[in-house]
C-alpha cells in the first residue's frame, strides 16, 4: 500500500494558475520527483527569454525542472518513464500529453480543469466562462485521456462569480478550489472512485484567446462588451480606435440610460 506523502508525483503546468496546486503539493510534503513545463519564450521589449512561473517556483524549491518541445518523442516518453511516477498532475500545462504518457503512472493523470466540464473544454475556460456570462464558475478534477477534455470528473466545485472578477482574479480562486480538490482526492489513493463519464452532448469549446479578440464590436450590447473587458483582462486587453489612435479600455460598467439606442 502506498502511503499519502510517499507517492511519487510528476507535476506538469506552466502559468501563474499551475502555482497554487503545486505550492499545496509541496506544503503537503509529496515527493514532487519532477516538474515539466513550457519552454522558456521571449517577452517584454526586448524579447528575453523568460520562463514560466512553474519553473520558477520548482527552481526555489530544488525540484527537477524538465521543458520538452513535445512529449511525443519516445526518448522523452522513455525518460518520463524512468522517473515511475505513482500520479502526474496536470495543470494548465500547454502540451498534449499522448497516450504513451498517459499509461505511465501508476494511479493515472489527473488535471485540474477551471470550468465545470464538459462546458468550456479547451485552452481558455476562465476567460470563457466570463464571456459566457456565467453565474457560476467552477472547476473539474478529471482523470486525463487522449480527447481534449473529455475524460472522466472525479469531482466538480462551483464557485459564483463576482461583478468584479477579471480571469486572473477567477483563475486564482479555482486554482485554490482546485488544489484543494487534488488533495483530497490523492488522500484516498489506492482506493480512489469511480469517475463519472462526461455528458458529450452538453459540450462545449473555447480555443485560445488572440490579440484580435480584444477589438470592440460597437454593434455589441455594453453588457458583453462589459464582460470582454474582465475576460481579456489583462492580455489582450480590450481596445478600440478613435481618430486614428488606438484607445485601451481597463474597466466598463453597462448602464440602462433609458434612451432606446441600439448599439453602435
Amino acid at each position: 500500500m502506498v502511503v499519502m506523502n510517499e507517492l511519487k508525483i510528476v507535476f506538469m503546468g506552466s502559468p501563474e494558475f499551475a502555482l497554487t496546486p503545486l505550492k499545496m503539493l509541496l506544503a503537503e510534503g509529496y515527493d514532487i520527483c519532477g516538474v515539466y513545463t513550457q519552454p522558456d519564450r521571449p517577452a517584454g521589449r526586448g524579447r528575453e527569454l523568460c520562463p514560466p512561473p512553474v519553473k520558477t517556483l520548482a527552481l526555489e524549491h530544488g525540484l527537477a525542472v524538465y521543458q520538452p518541445q513535445s512529449l511525443k518523442k519516445p526518448e522523452e516518453q522513455a525518460f518520463l518513464k524512468e522517473l515511475k511516477p505513482d500520479v502526474i498532475v496536470v495543470a494548465a500545462y500547454g502540451l498534449i500529453l499522448p497516450q504513451a504518457v498517459l499509461d505511465i503512472p501508476v494511479y493515472g493523470v489527473l488535471n485540474i480543469h477551471p470550468s465545470l466540464l464538459p462546458r468550456y473544454r479547451g485552452a481558455t475556460p476562465v476567460a470563457a466562462t466570463l464571456l459566457g456570462g456565467d453565474e457560476w464558475a467552477g472547476v473539474s478534477l478529471m482523470k486525463l485521456e487522449a480527447g481534449l477534455d473529455t475524460g472522466p470528473v472525479y469531482s466538480r466545485s462551483m464557485v459564483a462569480i463576482r461583478p468584479e472578477d477579471t480571469t486572473p482574479i477567477l483563475a486564482d480562486k479555482l486554482a485554490f478550489i482546485g488544489g484543494c480538490m487534488l488533495l483530497e482526492l490523492l488522500s484516498q489513493i489506492p482506493s480512489l472512485p469511480e469517475p463519472k463519464v462526461q455528458d458529450n452532448t452538453q459540450a462545449s469549446y473555447f480555443g485560445m484567446v488572440t490579440k484580435e479578440m480584444g477589438l470592440i464590436n460597437w454593434q455589441t450590447s455594453a453588457v458583453e462588451i462589459e464582460r470582454r473587458v474582465r475576460a481579456f483582462f489583462p492580455w489582450p486587453g480590450v481596445f478600440t480606435t478613435f481618430n486614428q489612435k488606438t484607445l485601451k479600455i481597463l474597466e466598463a460598467k453597462p448602464r440602462n440610460l433609458g434612451l432606446g439606442l441600439k448599439p453602435s
